[in-house]
């Protein structure tokens, strides 16, 4: 397949689309004539409209803090490199490229799910939300009215039902951009929100981008694929792409590192040490890996070394964490402080337990020590359930608790240095029928998208608590679930065994924030996750449920819960000048 040659343009370039009277952002002539597109994450620079190897560095090399430029199309990238080799690296990605000749339009109508250019504020909120969620580059927040003109276009994906937006992708239109002879487009920063439960969004986020330009008259759209994302060149070749001897340059940076030195200072953590660690690069803090496999690691800056283990670290006591290591405890000296609790008693004597549900009607039955969900049930209501339930919390701990069954939302609410950094909704893991596909396989799909949107730290089980979960709702896993009919598998809200979390930071009551910083004050533990169930994060009412002394970070992506972190640990150390230092994704 031909690649696009080199090409000058000086012919002024097209602005995007704004209301009359609003200064829209336009695509950006240098003197040399290249074209440049800005995209909200950074700008795409198209090396083919450059005349000299020496403009195009320049180009590159004039990013904005925070920013993640792309040049595209270069036709002989070692001599551009050897332009700038400090400042600039080959990319390691494969170009994919769609012939748009050939295909179908997306069959909206049948899907749970709508695509749609964006409209306004809230949506690119939304959008934003995804984007920080996979560590990318946000938009700004007027993109909305810049977005949408000729060149630059962003489509969503919006939940029928809910109307969430549970995904975002970008085409770039080459021939509005710099009249190009190929006829090419392109397609950018696509990610699908880490709690969307329906399958083969991104597929169809892909398709309807490929529909667009296909309309157009466009002749290809093209794309890169970092190296080693197996999954998403299956994806790619699966709907026709193919691979094409495309290259692209960009900038040598913090973000960037990983792809240029081979190895950064996180490399092995899992996402929730990593994070910290990512952030504390950043502020010139040296980073020690103890036991990656583990998430240990030791962060040393003026003269201070700290050892950490994720977010747990040295300034938290061993009295902190014995307190949080059981409910039992936990639940004691949280309620000495007036927080509100539920009424719990041990599970033994199990006629003493037999009586206990007889009179409040529902409960959970846990672990008096566990993480993670393990061990959990919720929602016990006849005596052979709670005998189940306390059977297999045995399996975690020898001492059982068994607590009054609250009716609510499960909010997480993260507290560092007694301040309230971030806040979310967490709810049990949940599947969509599409009319065909047996309960069982819709689990194991959406388990295998659970994991991939955590980084394997999140999957569900199919145990005991699944199955009597499915049993109550009068399914069983072979039955198949009609088309669009939701159906929650699991009871507990955990992450790890399959849970969403859904940010609620700016509608949190202050009523609930000062019980989680009562309750962590009462623990006095500088950093902990406070669970608590809500009747609405907007509502002053609360049960607390259990604090975690090493809640997991990564999980509130936007929020500045890592930059939090290392403010406690190291409150000299200088922060990055830009909030949005992440990388967008290319794929």
């Amino acid at each position: 397949m031909q690649k696009p040659q080199a090409r000058h343009t000086t012919a002024p370039f097209p602005q995007f689309a704004a209301p009359p009277g609003e200064g829209a952002p336009q695509a950006d002539h240098p003197a040399a004539g290249g074209t440049v597109v800005e995209c909200g994450w950074g700008r795409l620079i198209f090396a083919q409209t450059f005349s000299a190897h020496e403009d195009l560095a320049t180009a590159l090399r004039a990013e904005r803090r925070g920013d993640r430029d792309i040049a595209f199309y270069v036709a002989e990238p070692q001599i551009l490199l050897a332009v700038a080799p400090q400042a600039l690296f080959l990319d390691p990605s494969h170009c994919l490229r769609l012939d748009l000749a050939r295909g179908t339009p997306v069959p909206e109508a049948a899907l749970p799910f709508r695509i749609r250019p964006v409209q306004g504020s809230a949506d690119i909120r939304a959008v934003n939300a995804i984007y920080g969620a996979h560590g990318m580059v946000q938009l700004p927040d007027d993109f909305h009215r810049i977005g949408q003109g000729d060149t630059v276009t962003l489509l969503v994906a919006e939940d029928r039902t809910t109307a969430e937006i549970l995904g975002a992708v970008m085409g770039v239109d080459h021939v509005a951009a710099f009249d190009d002879p190929e006829g090419g487009s392109s397609l950018w920063s696509l990610a699908v929100a880490p709690q969307a439960p329906h399958g083969r969004m991104g597929e169809y986020l892909v398709r309807a981008v490929a529909d667009r330009f296909r309309g157009l008259g466009r002749r290809f759209l093209d794309l890169t694929v970092m190296q080693g994302n197996a999954e998403a060149m299956a994806l790619y070749e699966k709907l026709g792409f193919r691979r094409v001897p495309v290259f692209s340059v960009k900038c040598k940076n913090s973000i960037n590192e990983r792809l240029y030195a081979g190895t950064v200072p996180g490399e092995g953590l899992n996402p929730y040490g990593r994070l910290i660690v990512d952030e504390a690069s950043r502020r010139g803090i040296h980073t020690e890996i103890i036991d990656a496999e583990a998430g240990f690691f030791k962060l040393s800056y003026g003269g201070r070394s700290v050892r950490c283990r994720e977010s747990l670290s040295e300034f938290t006591s061993a009295v902190a964490m014995s307190i949080c290591d059981d409910k039992r405890v936990t639940h004691r000296i949280v309620a000495a402080a007036g927080v509100v609790v539920p009424e719990q008693i041990s599970a033994d004597p199990p006629e003493a337990a037999a009586d206990f549900l007889r009179r409040v009607g529902k409960v959970v039955v846990k672990p008096a020590r566990g993480e993670q969900g393990r061990g959990v049930a919720v929602g016990i209501t006849t005596e052979a359930q709670l005998v189940t339930a306390c059977e297999q919390a045995r399996q975690i701990c020898a001492e059982v608790i068994v607590e009054h069954c609250v009716e609510g939302e499960d909010l997480r609410i993260v507290v560092i240095d007694y301040q309230v950094v971030a806040a979310a909704l967490r709810r049990p893991p949940r599947v969509v029928g599409d009319g065909h596909s047996s309960i069982g396989d819709l689990i194991a799909r959406q388990s295998r998208r659970r994991a991939a949107a955590t980084g394997g730290e999140s999957t569900i089980p199919v145990d005991a608590e699944t199955r009597a979960c499915l049993a109550e709702a009068g399914v069983t896993l072979d039955d198949v679930l009609p088309r669009g009919v939701e159906l929650v598998v699991r009871r507990a809200a955990n992450l790890h065994t399959g849970g969403t979390i859904h940010d609620v930071t700016d509608r949190l009551h202050p009523a609930l924030a000062q019980a989680a910083i009562a309750a962590a004050r009462a623990i006095d533990i500088p950093v902990t996750g406070i669970d608590l169930i809500v009747r609405a994060p907007e509502a002053p009412d609360y049960v607390f449920i259990e604090a975690n002394e090493r809640p997991g970070l990564a999980n509130h992506e936007p929020q500045p819960t890592a930059e939090r972190f290392i403010d406690l640990l190291f409150p000299l150390s200088v922060r990055p000048a830009s909030d949005s230092d992440s990388a967008p994704s290319v794929v």
